[in-house]
């Protein structure tokens, strides 16, 4: 039996970009997206749409989550919310944050779900801020630690989304000991694919390298960074490649770890760079999401069919990535 696996990449209002090429999904096939895969898995704001998708959202209702919400929630007035960010290390409420996340999903009586109750299974990612470890969120299983399935699943969203100096740190209920965590993609995991397909390949029984189907969703890459030349540019610089480079290097992972699946690796060279929390930026995010859109054949992903964005050892990123939409 083919099994399918999405997982989605962190990338503040990017993730517009993937939300849209879910609702083209939905467009070109019959039902929800969940009900065309068995494993989800998100970053930061990748992890809000594969909770939405598991919690059964329609994909236009993800973008319009984006479009609705975000204004609200990155709302700022230039000088005074820098002086926030420099003296308190944030410039938006993580707890508005949570209480958006619980409203989204009570819309699907998904409010107080644990991991356990999720109908897919489900990883999502965060960091801890007192120790650096990297925490992975799933539903308890016999072969894993079966500490996390028990915990909220809104609750562990907001703990990935917590992007540092974005939002403050997030103490998950039931998890107090573990300490504040905040957002996953300040470690390994800004695109979970490699970490979802070991939970999957390692921990269950029910994935198989062979008859599973791995689509994994960026939300935009920018690669025209001027080269740096001076302290600040540099950090500029530093700061893009430490949340870049691990996403490309899980991309890698998969491909020569598990080289027997069918691995498609769907993303977009954007031409000019986007920051995280710039609501004003989502109706030309949204757009080109719409143009990745329109070149992916939904139809021919799921059935494992489609060449131009899959991942082989002999052609590590598709050609149509390099390209801009």
């Amino acid at each position: 039996m083919t099994r399918r696996i999405l997982s989605i990449d962190g990338g503040g209002v990017r993730g517009v970009i993937p939300a849209a090429a879910l609702a083209a999904m939905e467009r070109a096939m019959e039902g929800r997206v969940r009900d065309h895969f068995d494993f989800v898995a998100g970053t930061s704001t990748g992890a809000l749409v594969a909770a939405a998708v598991a919690a059964g959202i329609p994909a236009e209702q993800i973008v319009a989550m984006y479009l609705r919400r975000a204004p609200a929630l990155f709302s700022k007035v230039p000088i005074i919310s820098t002086l926030r960010r420099v003296i308190t290390g944030r410039m938006y409420d993580v707890h508005r944050l949570h209480a958006f996340i619980r409203e989204e999903l009570a819309a699907e009586g998904a409010a107080d779900w644990r991991l356990n109750d999720v109908p897919l299974d489900i990883m999502i990612t965060a960091k801890g801020l007192d120790n650096g470890h990297q925490w992975f969120f799933v539903k308890d299983r016999p072969a894993n630690a079966a500490s996390t399935g028990g915990l909220g699943l809104a609750e562990c969203l907001a703990a990935s989304a917590a992007a540092p100096t974005f939002f403050g740190p997030w103490t998950i209920s039931g998890f107090e000991r573990k300490g504040p965590m905040v957002d996953g993609g300040t470690g390994v995991a800004g695109n979970p694919v490699y970490q979802a397909c070991v939970e999957a390949f390692g921990y269950t029984d029910r994935y198989q390298p062979a008859d599973t189907i791995i689509v994994s969703l960026g939300t935009g890459q920018f690669l025209g960074r001027r080269r740096p030349t001076w302290i600040y540019s540099w950090l500029g610089w530093l700061l893009s490649e430490l949340l870049r480079s691990p996403g490309e290097q899980q991309t890698e992972l998969v491909d020569r770890h598990f080289a027997e699946a069918t691995f498609y690796r769907i993303d977009v060279r954007l031409e000019r760079e986007f920051s995280l929390d710039n609501a004003r930026e989502l109706a030309p995010l949204r757009e080109i999401g719409e143009r990745l859109a329109a070149r992916i054949d939904w139809p021919a992903i799921l059935s494992g069919g489609d060449a131009e964005w899959l991942v082989t050892r002999h052609r590590r990123q598709p050609q149509s990535y390099a390209e801009a939409v």
